[in-house]
């Protein structure tokens, strides 16, 4: 058999192909070994919860005893998003009932029974990638707020004169509108220190619901004076506008929960509220959320974006 000859030139096309062709191979088997096989679980999203009472669910089934006097929920906003498999989070809630911004920034909070609260914000990372903060209510005194403006009857009197109106607003001095403003820059270096502990995570800054109607309250159930009702509804959206603005100028995003409590305030009925009047009728603290309550702040975090 005569034997066949090649040219040079086709010699060494042939090899420049071969080698073509194997780096070619090479390269492919690189990339596919970098493509997650379709049984590989993504890692999930460290999520920091940062807050008062109204985070960590007080009297809310099941209340965690390792939380000890925080009064902290495994059925509170945070939780309820963490359990929620499509959003693939995984929870860290530091939220403690009575928690001020000292207690977010450097202050232990104290509570009973143990273990005491650490600052807030050393729960915050560099790989965290989600913070939820919701707090302000405790700076202004909402426990005593609460005792000082409940009416003995519809017309008064309070425990700090005829109605407390006067008593936090004597000739338009308005110490809980003051107090507001006060606690902007406070919530604005929250902000600032959660951004430089986690820089690339999302922040959110959760509103409070609605507690009382747009129109008086519902005396005995929400024992407050028609006109102290309508002053403290006011303070309530004084504090909302001030998140929001703060959240708004630091490259975070508020959450409105007041909105959409609307029709669903301690004044509503049992099925309705997410709210509870002075007397509970469900599991929670006296004006505080409920379990529905907690599920509807959930639902307004997941739509802004969480």
């Amino acid at each position: 058999m005569p034997r066949i000859s090649r040219s040079p030139c086709r010699t060494r096309r042939l090899r420049r192909l071969a080698t073509g062709a194997g780096a070619a191979a090479t390269l492919f088997s690189a990339a596919l070994a970098t493509v997650p096989s379709a049984g590989a679980a993504a890692a999930s999203v460290a999520y920091v919860a940062l807050g008062d009472s109204y985070t960590s669910g007080p009297k809310i089934p099941t209340q965690d005893s390792a939380a000890g006097g925080c009064d902290r929920s495994n059925h509170n906003y945070p939780s309820d998003l963490a359990n929620d498999t499509a959003l693939d989070l995984t929870l860290t809630d530091v939220s403690c009932s009575g928690a001020t911004t000292a207690n977010i920034l450097d202050t232990t909070e104290d509570v009973s029974p143990g273990p005491d609260n650490p600052p807030q914000l050393t729960a915050v990372t560099s790989g965290t990638q989600v913070v939820s903060l919701q707090v302000g209510g405790d700076d202004l005194g909402f426990t005593s707020i609460i005792e000082n403006c409940v009416a003995l009857t519809p017309w008064g009197p309070t425990k700090v004169g005829a109605n407390c109106r006067n008593y936090y607003d004597p000739n338009g001095n308005n110490s809980l509108a003051n107090a507001i403003v006060a606690l902007a820059p406070t919530i604005t270096n929250i902000l600032a220190l959660i951004h430089r502990a986690a820089p690339y995570a999302k922040v959110f800054v959760v509103g409070y619901p609605d507690i009382l109607p747009q129109n008086g309250a519902c005396w005995p159930s929400m024992p407050f004076e028609t006109a102290d009702a309508e002053y403290l509804n006011s303070i309530e959206q004084d504090l909302n506008s001030m998140l929001q603005t703060a959240a708004s100028t630091n490259s975070a995003t508020f959450v409105n929960t007041y909105t959409p409590s609307e029709s669903h305030n301690a004044c509503t009925p049992e099925s309705t509220r997410w709210v509870e009047p002075i007397v509970p009728a469900s599991p929670a603290d006296p004006v505080h959320p409920n379990a529905n309550g907690e599920a509807a702040m959930a639902t307004e975090l997941e739509q802004a974006g969480i």
